[in-house]
């Protein structure tokens, strides 16, 4: 019985083995092979992060850029009234061509992140064509303001392990979120208000983008989370 056992056994490994044979054959003679050695040898990628420090009562407002500009004089002057600081992650297209609206958001003491220069589909991308998108906006970014970024929100919130080590290579701290006003739908402000005041929470990451709704929505949002006993602040300062 014994030796049946041992004899099974073996059966059992060798059509493990040729199992994982047959599969690698396949791959090569496929042109699917590459893929999967990419995602074995970048299994040491970073994890994103979704929201910042939960033992504080602060949350941050995270602000894509890519589009919007019209809207951004009465977010801005919105947040001064408030005496409000947040993080605008900036598409580099759009900087270049609004580069005095971007010198304006700097000017007023807000955080700036990057959010590529084109806005691709990350996953979609090699590595170096992820880091392509990050460094071209990181340097246009610091030739009008003067600033280097350090955060990165890739568009979509797409990422995979080719996406996150670009990034961390680069030294960069993926940038997700755990509220979405999804203002981009442009839904009626108080739905936009209500989305973000059920969730709230310490630590919160809320993103957002320029949009009408945005703008009418923000200073009875920012009273009500105040009100609550929150600050409401960058995405670096919630991330301590």
């Amino acid at each position: 019985m014994q030796c049946k056992m041992v004899f099974v056994g073996k059966i059992r490994h060798w059509y493990v083995y040729f199992a994982v044979g047959v599969f690698m054959t396949v791959a090569m003679l496929s042109g699917n092979l590459q893929p999967f050695l990419a995602t074995t040898q970048l299994s040491d990628a970073p994890t994103p992060i979704f929201q910042g420090n939960q033992s504080q009562p602060k949350v941050a407002f995270a602000c894509n850029v890519f589009w919007g500009e019209e809207y951004l004089p009465d977010m801005l002057k919105t947040l001064d009234e408030n005496n409000v600081h947040i993080t605008f992650f900036i598409g580099g297209s759009w900087a270049n061509k609004y580069p005095e609206v971007l010198k304006d958001i700097a000017n007023r003491g807000h955080e700036l992140g990057n959010h590529t220069y084109s806005h691709p589909h990350p996953n979609n991308l090699s590595k170096e064509k992820n880091k392509e998108q990050i460094v071209k906006t990181e340097e246009l970014v610091a030739n009008i303001t003067g600033i280097k970024t350090n955060l990165y929100a890739p568009p979509y919130g797409e990422y995979n392990n080719t996406v996150l080590l670009a990034a961390k290579e680069l030294e960069y701290t993926t940038i997700m979120w755990s509220i979405d006003t999804i203002d981009w739908k442009r839904p009626p402000p108080e739905v936009l208000k209500e989305r973000v005041l059920k969730k709230l929470h310490n630590g919160a990451i809320i993103l957002m983008h320029p949009t009408a709704p945005t703008a009418q929505a923000l200073p009875s949002l920012i009273s009500e989370i105040k009100a609550r006993g929150y600050t409401i602040t960058t995405v670096s300062d919630v991330l301590k």
